[in-house]
């Protein structure tokens, strides 16, 4: 791949231009297409196959690498006609029924339907140019491939969106649709709105980069699809002001490094996260500067251009930086991580859009220290711009409901993410936990928690959560991994209340045992902090504070060794009781910090107060937090 000189002019903090998108979106096609086959209609890439086998994952390679395409077709139909000619072939060899390496239809294969998405969106951006100039055979064959969505059942998920598309496409070239599939469809979408520009992805507490890349980016996609739909007027200042409100907030989760947060399921998609920035482009409904969004974009795509993730062989592999095999879900097969072709969505915009001519502006991170409460999830946003790093601490989201008694899914239900660590995949783990650890050394989970507010007052940000601390036998015969945690047989343990004071890179997390173990039970406490790799510059520590509550008086760290999504070796530090946990409060100070920013053993001293509830937090850059500053959630339900 030759990419032109970086222009630190035009893009002060990346360097990258649209011809650097073109150079990396032309060569991830050339490289798929050496493993398409002569007819075009399958790329069987190398590597593993999802739950759904060959078929099914070599449609999927087509369809996604497709989609990429389509947005590097539509954006310079002139210089594209390779990649028209290339795909034509493909659409008509894949929807033959006489040719015996056909396509599965969306009414036989289930991840079909997702593909048929792709397909669709891909057509009615390059109308002119692909479907237009096909023969009436094939259009009819693809028609007639497509038409097999109507009147199928699809998970009320972002999966609606699939069948709305498709129909959508459909109507535009004389198919058969069903408006009942479409209102539905807009029906099941609109009850997963969560505020605040937020869905979540089903009835769980579900948030993760669906939101930005299938619940913000389709509804501007149908749009242009069907410009003169009364349902797309009806609905274009209702969907245009959650993106707006949605990329508010997504500014904010992005670190200087460029990676989005590390959070969620599908990370394999990676730069797909870049996809609501340029959606926002497309369409106009975003209040972000043209030049913060190519920043955004650039950025996740530089991040990961440099850190391996395309391989030798021009592929994108099941992984983070490079391969990783521990990363693979059921449902992925070696096509899937072609869905990052959506953060490439801003090649279908010419080379004169003001998203590609506009200098590139900061991040919110690059800026100032960040602070940033999102509802929804219960996300409170700490970002330090000496480091760079962005940090959540999370008291809404697990991937369940609250009640729930699972194992904790690792990318959902820890109390911390970031842009700079990638979470221990292993469910039972300290990894910003409060758990505890019996005997035999098993780690207590925290799905299934109650949610009890959060507010921002003074510089300082707090969240808090209730939960029963739970241990989990896994089912042997439990179902494939979409995200949630594990079902298995539960045993209970002490109720607890984590509350989280955030100021930059510190966060005093308070503890609230109550009901803890009695009758011989032998279970400590452990507070764990963040994971970071061993030979990473980014540095992680966990201290108590001493003076306050009862003692954490044991400390260590958890390391695991062999390879993982950023690295070679795992470390997460904690601190706990070096014997039984009991009732009463405990406080740890909990540092994550890269280089410049805060010093890892920045510690935080409890000043006591003349009566109970009257003492204070001093922090080390001379800030104070008062406990009477918790009275209002304590007063509405904080304690049991």
């Amino acid at each position: 791949m030759l990419l032109p000189p970086l222009d630190h002019k035009l893009s002060p903090f990346t360097g990258l231009t649209r011809e650097h998108w073109c150079a990396y979106a032309d060569h991830l096609l050339r490289s798929a297409h050496r493993f398409g086959t002569e007819d075009h209609a399958n790329i069987h890439l190398p590597g593993a196959n999802s739950r759904y086998g060959p078929r099914s994952d070599s449609l999927e390679a087509f369809a996604r690498t497709f989609l990429l395409a389509s947005f590097r077709i539509a954006g310079d139909p002139a210089n594209t006609g390779w990649i028209a000619e290339w795909y034509a072939a493909g659409l008509d060899a894949g929807t033959n029924p006489a040719n015996p390496d056909r396509w599965p239809t969306p009414g036989e294969l289930g991840q079909a339907k997702v593909e048929a998405a792709s397909l669709a969106v891909g057509l009615a951006l390059t109308r002119d140019v692909l479907w237009d100039k096909l023969t009436e055979r094939v259009q009819e064959q693809l028609i007639a491939w497509f038409e097999t969505v109507i009147g199928e059942e699809y998970p009320p998920i972002n999966w609606v969106w699939f069948q709305i598309v498709v129909e959508t496409f459909l109507a535009s070239v004389g198919g058969r649709y069903s408006d009942e599939d479409i209102d539905a469809g807009l029906a099941i979408h609109d009850s997963l709105y969560r505020g605040g520009g937020w869905f979540a992805d089903g009835p769980e507490r579900a948030y993760d980069h669906y939101v930005g890349w299938a619940f913000q980016v389709y509804p501007q996609l149908w749009a242009l699809m069907a410009p003169n739909d009364p349902r797309v007027a009806a609905r274009k200042k209702l969907d245009g002001d959650r993106l707006a409100d949605f990329l508010d907030d997504a500014a904010f989760l992005v670190g200087a490094n460029g990676a989005p947060l590390i959070q969620g399921r599908s990370l394999i998609y990676r730069f797909a996260a870049a996809a609501p920035f340029w959606v926002g482009e497309l369409s106009g409904h975003t209040r972000l500067a043209p030049g913060l969004a190519r920043r955004a974009a650039s950025g996740m795509l530089h991040y990961f251009a440099r850190h391996g993730s395309i391989t030798e062989e021009g592929l994108l592999s099941i992984g983070w930086h490079g391969e990783f095999a521990g990363m693979k879900q059921a449902y992925s097969g070696a096509g899937s991580p072609y869905w990052a072709a959506k953060g490439m969505l801003g090649l279908a915009l010419p080379a004169d859009h003001v998203a590609w001519t506009s200098v590139e502006a900061p991040l919110p991170v690059e800026v100032a220290d960040t602070q940033r409460l999102i509802v929804a999830p219960g996300w409170q946003v700490d970002g330090t711009r000496a480091d760079g790093v962005v940090r959540i601490r999370n008291h809404a989201t697990d991937h369940a409901v609250v009640g729930a008694v699972v194992a904790d899914s690792p990318l959902y239900a820890r109390i911390g993410y970031s842009t700079h660590t990638f979470p221990d995949l292993v469910p039972e783990s300290v990894d910003n936990a409060v758990a505890f650890v019996d005997s035999s050394g098993r780690l207590t989970h925290r799905t299934g928690f109650e949610h009890l507010g959060s507010f921002s007052e003074g510089g300082f940000q707090v969240g808090a959560s209730r939960f029963t601390a739970h241990w989990i036998e896994p089912d042997p015969d439990a179902g494939p991994d979409h995200g949630s945690g594990v079902a298995g047989t539960a045993t209970p343990g002490p109720s607890v209340t984590v509350v989280s004071v955030t100021r930059g890179a510190v966060e005093l997390r308070l503890v609230r045992v109550t009901g803890a173990f009695s009758g011989g039970e032998d279970a400590a406490l452990r507070v764990g902090g963040w994971p970071v790799d061993a030979a990473s510059s980014v540095v992680s520590s966990v201290c108590a504070v001493p003076g306050y509550g009862l003692a954490l008086d044991r400390s260590g760290t958890f390391v695991r060794s062999g390879a993982h999504p950023m690295g070679s070796e795992l470390t997460i530090p904690w601190v706990g009781t070096s014997g039984t946990a009991h009732d009463g409060d405990y406080a740890a100070v909990v540092i994550l910090a890269g280089e410049g920013g805060a010093s890892p053993d920045g510690g935080v001293t409890y000043v006591a107060g003349e009566s109970e509830g009257e003492g204070l937090f001093e922090f080390s850059d001379g800030t104070s937090f008062a406990l009477d500053r918790l009275a209002r959630l304590w007063s509405a339900g904080f304690d049991a």
